[in-house]
């Protein structure tokens, strides 16, 4: 586990209970809720629907695919008591192409379907790394897509990925699309959503002109496709994947609509992932410090944190100030809920101060040695803007709602 992954664990954000397997602590959770909600929202804005399938998938199903043989030993495999074959699902193409075909009288008219989901998933990793960023365990959202046309399915994966464009963009972390192989999971095309990091294990190719890339697995020159300009090397954290699969798993399991001249057709399918917990882990090692965890700031744990005079201090008087703060704080939009309040009687104000920007909280208030004045004056630490100013109680609520409106 590198530095910052291992600051994750320190701060109390992930516990590792055994290689490749973590507990997000409440802390941790709050980000990845946080995250959900993101996801969710720009999700249902182009009409998909959510659900939520069995974690076991019945394994005649993999069977009938193919991948049961194809997806080799990282595939995690029970039995039942009745000696019946089960995968702890990597992901879902099986299982919701499935259910799809259960649907009684589907047809062109309820078409494109937009069904996803947010849970766990398995993959048995020979040599987990990297704490989250390759677990054996991750949460991961996973969209399927049934179109009744080519021409509709292409229609239905461009807005998808512009949702997609949308989350990472109010993510604020630097990103990069490129084209993909379709690997295991198959199809007609892929892209990939990288954050560029030296830690990352892909390869990219990126032109430096017209910023479109590819994975280097694909690459075949050196030279844009698109452009004919130079294309620059780099490292990247894959965070998400979708994939245009046309019939490749409706076909094999019947997944039919009627069409509009009554004959029954095969539905052309996409599929579309984000790794929910990895854009946490990876966010951290883009923002961060070697000393320091930084998030962007969507989905920080708390937004704010009110740090108080330890008791028993010259400043223990201005307790009362800090309770007073946290709650007003409480009631501005948007950190209504999102207020973390420092108050361990027996902890300094200095090694408050520095676990709160080890842990990251984007906004840091600290009621210390001048908070006992006649008019008390107060510490704000901006982490996204790294200053640290001195305000009155008045001056300090002003910047916070101004920061709110840019």
């Amino acid at each position: 586990m590198n530095q910052l992954q291992k600051l994750l664990n320190e701060m109390g954000i992930v516990r590792q209970n055994s290689p490749g397997l973590f507990t997000l602590t409440p802390l941790g959770v709050r980000s990845l809720e946080k995250l959900v909600k993101i996801v969710d929202d720009e999700l249902k804005y182009v009409g998909c629907q959510k659900l939520q399938l069995p974690i076991l998938t019945a394994g005649n199903l993999w069977k009938t695919t193919g991948r049961w043989e194809s997806t080799g030993s990282e595939l995690l495999t029970i039995k039942d008591r009745h000696a019946r074959d089960y995968v702890l699902s990597p992901t879902h193409e099986e299982a919701i192409t499935d259910f799809v075909a259960s649907l009684p009288q589907l047809t062109h008219k309820q078409l494109p379907l937009k069904l996803y989901q947010i849970t766990s998933k398995f993959r048995d990793e020979i040599k987990p790394r990297f704490g989250l960023l390759r677990g054996r365990e991750f949460t991961m959202k996973d969209l399927y897509t049934f179109d009744k046309t080519v021409e509709a399915a292409h229609e239905t994966y461009d807005l998808i990925c512009t949702a997609y464009n949308r989350i990472f963009q109010r993510l604020n972390v630097p990103f990069v699309k490129v084209v993909g192989s379709t690997g295991n999971i198959g199809g007609l095309s892929s892209h990939e959503y990288h954050f560029p990091s030296s830690i990352g294990e892909d390869d990219l190719k990126i032109c430096s002109a017209c910023n479109s890339g590819s994975n280097a697995e694909i690459a075949t020159t050196d030279v844009c496709s698109k452009c004919g300009s130079p294309v620059k090397q780099t490292k990247g954290i894959e965070v998400a994947h979708t994939f245009l699969l046309g019939t490749k798993y409706s076909q094999i399991l019947n997944a039919l609509f009627s069409a509009e001249d009554g004959s029954r057709s095969v539905c052309q399918m996409g599929c579309y992932g984000i790794g929910i917990s990895r854009i946490l882990a990876a966010s951290v090692e883009v923002l961060g410090t070697d000393s320091e965890i930084r998030w962007p700031k969507l989905i920080a744990p708390y937004s704010v944190c009110v740090v108080a005079p330890k008791g028993g201090s010259k400043e223990e008087s201005a307790i009362q100030l800090a309770h007073f703060l946290a709650n007003q704080i409480d009631q501005i939009q948007p950190f209504m809920q999102d207020v973390i309040l420092d108050d361990r009687m027996t902890t300094t104000v200095g090694k408050k101060l520095m676990e709160a920007k080890r842990v990251g909280y984007p906004y840091i208030i600290v009621v210390g040695k001048k908070s006992s004045q006649p008019v008390p004056l107060v510490e704000l630490h901006d982490l996204n803007q790294n200053t640290q100013n001195v305000y009155t109680v008045a001056e300090l609520f002003d910047y916070l709602k101004q920061t709110v409106k840019n």
